[in-house]
Formats: structure tokens, C-alpha cells, sequence
């Protein structure tokens, strides 16, 4: 098993190898001069060293675990599975979202668990559910604790108390089915692990997102995750073939590959339902050769709008590539800036003496067998030169394939500088998406202005679909030192009202959690919340399984 990173409890993960070592500057080796003369004039931001308070200061109540449950928990897995240590606590107090992290920085771990347990099966989590539901404990599940919208809260109206059900220990291949092209899996396992295990058949199962060196394959499945080539791969949930669900009121057996007709399909409740019915225990997912050829290559629009009608041409004739990702002009200025360098000079050159200034790019990527790549390379390279494109080839793409896992950590040395950096995302057919754009832009420049001064907010497409396609937003303004937490959640609320209005989906990949879930009826109507909290009561008539999660109050 490769060697895996270590869970932080302030930060993203730690500094990936080569990273430049601390000095007075918190963004010496983060940003080029360039950019950071860009941000302090567009941002109105003053660089100042905001580091987070020291580990130990970090304020961390003592568990409320009650000593009967506590002996209870222990009779059920074993003393060595079930912790109260303050380290333990603390690595799972919350998840990875701006907000998170902003308190976990201040000082505050008031989301922490009371403990932490490790349940080994199927049969043990079940055990674990039901004790739990008799005790009155709430129950959160654990797998890499990369949730950007609140999806650890475990905020509970009756105050319970509350345990981290950390999956680490169910995180192998517990079964490879080669001619079936299947893999069942525990839900700990993260996605370098599961690769490196099916490379060695030969087998890939391709789910590349951004949190790929942490996020386990029950997360995936749990927030309905996207990976970065799910254009060509397939969303996570469109990989999952069965998995096992194990609630307070027995297991569910879901799916029944590879197709049946016997009814609704009960699958789709488990995916995407954030331990709110139960803890995943056990995953099926469908894997694929592992792609003889990779083509990488960068493009470049004069527009945004000219780059969204090549996509879509692209989409109409089914010919997207594995990978799309199209930048609009913020994103692309502000990599360029961020790369800096004799490469980023000339490629600033080479755009602007083909009038497309620093242009919109677009990173494509082609996998699979060499003809077939070939052969869509050819005719997706046709569609985009009639949309106006102008082919920069490989280099700009393989070095996106090279750093595509460091933003989270960039984030991090950002934040330390003082700045606000969050994300948000959302998807729309492509006749709305120019609108939803629009929309979202516009609200998060007007509740983050200050002192005549706007935000850089930068978008890029990342998933392409027949119907439409999904839309990633990158915010950077200057942090509200006084009143952080309220200045994000003023312009979130802003940004989602607007997104939602303009026909725009609550969120494509990044799940519910606590941040969306006031918004969810607006998305799936007063009677779809109602039949959700009907298979809640069925499942987990206790309440116990993540509150405060997904369904509204």
C-alpha cells in the first residue's frame, strides 16, 4: 500500500515534499511577485501573517461520553477501538471547508466528537448502530475528513452526545471480480490505495477529484463525489454497481448488478445520503482497463461565451473528451500569474501576438486505447478549431496533471496571508449556465466589495454532459479579520440565492452537508424532503445518524 498522508487538524494535509520551509513570509513560495502585486491592487488586500493558534491552545471540552457507554462501547469492539484522546478528537472535529478551518485556526473545536470508534465489519458497525440508538449517541461517519460543506457537523437539536465512527480500519479489497470488471471495497480505503491495488490487474477505476490523496471510497459514495475525469470516467455514483448499508435498524443488500428492473432503485438512496440513514460498510464498482495511451493537451478561446458553444458542439456530437476543463479569463490570468516563470512569459507572448490576449483555457485529455484516442483526438481537435480555438499543446496540460492535488494546500498558505479563499460549485443545462454564471458572479463581487475594492472570483467547467455542464467558482478577497465566519456566510448565502434563481443546481459534486441544507427544499420540493424523512424515521427512527446534515429543520 503506497504511503499515506497524515490527517491535519488545522490545514488541508501536510506540506507536499519540496515545499519551501517557513519563513516570516507566509506566502514565500506560494505566490510570484507578479501575483501577489496583482491581488494587493485588485483585491485592496494587505499581506499580513494570520497564522493559526498553536495546536495545544486549541480550545477542546471534555467528552460528555457517559461511563456506561463508554464500558458499553468497549465491551462491543475492543479498548483499542474506542478513543477520548484529545488528538483522536481533534482530527475528526469537522471537516476541510474555509469555514472549518477558519475555526479550527481561532482556536475553536466545538464540533469535536465526545470519542472516537472503529468498528471492523459490516456485522460490528450494525452492532454499533443499534447500541448507539439505545444509548441516545449520535453517530458521524469518518473516512477522510475532506467535507467542504460542513458534512461532519453532527450538530444535534437535542444536544446528544456524539461519536466519530472512523472507518480506517475497513479500508481493503475485499473482493476483485477481473471478469466481471468488478471490485468490492471497504469504505475506508482512500482512492491512491485502490488504485495502486487494481494496477497491479491491470485495472483502474478512475475517480481522480481533488481530494483524491485523503477522501475514501465511502465518502465518494456517501456525497455523490465527481472526479476530475468523470466527462470521460463517469460520476462516482455512476461507478457504483451495489454497496452494503448498515443502519440502526438492520443492513441493506443495494444494487444488483449488472442491471434489474425490480422496482425503484433503493441504491440511489444510499448515494448521496451523508450518513444521515446509516454507515456504508461495503462498496461494488465497476473498473476498466487501465488506459493504454494518456493525451493531455491546452487550447485557447478569445472568450469565455466562444469557449462554452465549442463545449457544447463537442457535447452535441458526443465527442468531449475523458477531461474538459475550461477556465474563463480570471482563472486563466490568475494561473498564469501563479505559474510564473519563463514558460508562462512565452505562453503570455505567444496569445497575445494571436489576439487572444491571455485568452480562456481549455485543458482537454484523451484516454484509452491508441486508435480510439486517435481517432477522437482528430475529430474533438476539428470541432474546436471551427470554434475558434487555438491548439498550445501539451506542456501547459501535463503541468496542470502535475500540480492538480496542490490547490488545498495553496489554500492554506493563502489563508495564513490573510485572504478569504473558498469554493463553490454548481451545474446548469447550457442553455441556463451562461446566466448561472452571470448570476453567481455578480453576487459574490457584490457582498464581498470592500472599500471599492472587488473579489476575484474565477469559475472554470470541469464536467461536461449531453444537457449541460457543472461550474466550479474560486473566491479570493481580502479577509474580514473582525468578522471572517459572517463575511463568507453573507456572500454563500448571496452567491446560492442567485445560483438558484438563475437555474442552477445546489451543488454537483461537493454534496448538502450542513451548508446547503437550508436550500434543499428549493431543490427537491416540500414532498421530496417529506419522503426523505420518511425513510429516515424507517432507517434510524432515533435520529441518531449525522444531524444536521442534508435534511432541513
Amino acid at each position: 500500500m503506497p504511503e499515506q498522508p497524515e490527517l491535519t487538524i488545522q490545514g488541508w494535509g501536510p506540506a507536499p515534499a519540496g515545499t519551501t520551509e517557513p519563513t516570516g513570509d507566509p506566502l514565500a513560495g506560494t505566490l510570484t511577485k507578479a501575483a501577489r502585486r496583482h491581488l494587493v491592487r485588485e483585491l485592496g488586500w494587505t499581506p499580513r501573517a494570520t497564522p493559526p493558534v498553536p495546536v495545544e491552545e486549541i480550545r477542546l471540552a471534555p467528552s460528555r461520553l457517559p461511563e456506561e457507554a463508554h464500558a458499553a462501547l468497549v465491551e462491543l469492539l475492543g479498548a483499542e477501538n474506542v478513543r477520548t484522546d484529545r488528538e483522536s478528537r481533534l482530527l475528526r472535529a469537522g471537516g476541510k471547508s474555509y469555514l472549518d478551518l477558519l475555526r479550527r485556526r481561532e482556536g475553536d473545536a466545538s464540533d469535536a466528537p465526545c470519542a472516537v470508534v472503529l468498528p471492523g465489519t459490516t456485522e460490528e458497525t450494525a452492532a454499533l448502530l443499534a447500541l448507539c440508538s439505545e444509548l441516545g449517541i449520535v453517530v458521524v461517519p469518518f473516512g477522510g475528513g475532506t467535507s467542504v460543506v460542513g458534512g461532519l457537523a453532527g450538530v444535534d437539536p437535542d444536544d446528544r452526545p456524539a461519536v466519530a465512527v472512523d472507518l480506517g480500519r475497513m479500508a481493503s479489497v475485499q473482493a476483485l471480480d477481473v471478469p466481471s470488471s468488478m471490485v468490492t471495497v471497504g469504505p475506508g480505503m482512500r482512492g491512491p490505495a485502490l488504485e495502486q491495488a487494481l494496477g497491479r490487474e491491470g485495472l483502474t477505476f478512475g475517480h481522480l477529484p481533488q481530494s483524491w490523496e485523503f477522501a475514501t471510497v465511502g465518502g465518494y459514495a456517501a456525497t455523490r463525489s465527481a472526479g476530475q475525469a468523470s466527462t470521460g470516467v463517469g460520476r462516482f455514483d455512476e461507478l457504483v454497481a451495489g454497496l452494503t448499508l448498515a443502519t440502526p435498524s438492520g443492513v441493506l443488500e443495494l444494487g444488483h448488478p449488472p442491471a434489474t428492473a425490480a422496482g425503484p432503485d433503493l441504491l440511489g438512496l444510499a448515494l448521496g445520503s451523508e450518513g444521515t440513514l446509516g454507515v456504508i460498510t461495503e462498496v461494488k464498482l465497476r473498473v476498466r482497463p487501465k488506459p493504454a495511451v494518456a493525451v493531455y493537451e491546452g487550447w485557447s478561446f478569445r472568450t469565455w461565451p466562444a469557449g462554452l458553444a465549442a463545449l457544447q458542439n463537442l457535447a452535441r456530437h458526443d465527442l468531449l473528451p475523458d477531461v474538459v476543463r475550461l477556465s474563463d479569463a480570471d482563472e486563466t490570468r490568475a494561473n498564469l500569474l501563479m505559474a510564473g516563470g519563463a514558460g508562462a512569459k512565452a505562453l503570455r507572448g505567444s496569445l497575445k501576438a494571436r489576439g487572444h490576449g491571455e485568452g480562456c483555457l481549455l485543458l482537454v485529455g484523451w484516454e484509452g486505447l491508441p486508435d480510439l484516442v486517435r481517432a477522437r483526438k482528430r475529430a474533438a481537435s476539428s470541432l474546436l478549431r471551427d470554434g475558434g480555438a487555438v491548439r498550445l499543446g501539451r506542456r501547459v496540460a501535463e503541468s496542470w496533471r502535475a500540480h492538480r492535488f496542490g490547490a488545498p494546500y495553496t489554500r492554506d498558505k493563502l489563508m495564513d496571508g490573510g485572504l478569504l479563499v473558498e469554493t463553490l460549485e454548481t451545474a446548469a443545462t447550457w442553455s441556463a449556465l451562461p446566466t448561472v454564471y452571470d448570476a453567481a458572479r455578480r453576487a459574490l463581487q457584490a457582498s464581498l466589495s470592500r472599500d471599492g475594492h472587488q473579489p476575484l472570483v474565477m469559475s472554470h467547467v470541469s464536467h461536461g454532459y449531453a444537457t449541460g455542464a457543472s461550474l466550479y467558482l474560486t473566491v479570493l478577497a481580502d479577509r474580514d479579520d473582525a468578522l471572517p465566519i459572517q463575511q463568507w456566510l453573507t456572500a454563500k448565502r448571496a452567491a446560492t440565492d442567485a445560483l438558484l434563481a438563475a437555474g442552477g443546481t445546489l451543488t454537483h459534486h461537493h454534496a448538502v452537508g450542513a451548508d446547503h441544507r437550508p436550500w434543499l427544499e428549493r431543490e427537491i420540493g416540500p414532498l421530496g424532503v417529506e419522503v426523505l424523512r420518511a425513510v429516515k424515521q424507517k432507517l434510524d427512527p432515533e435520529g441518531i445518524c449525522n444531524p444536521g446534515v442534508l435534511l432541513p429543520d
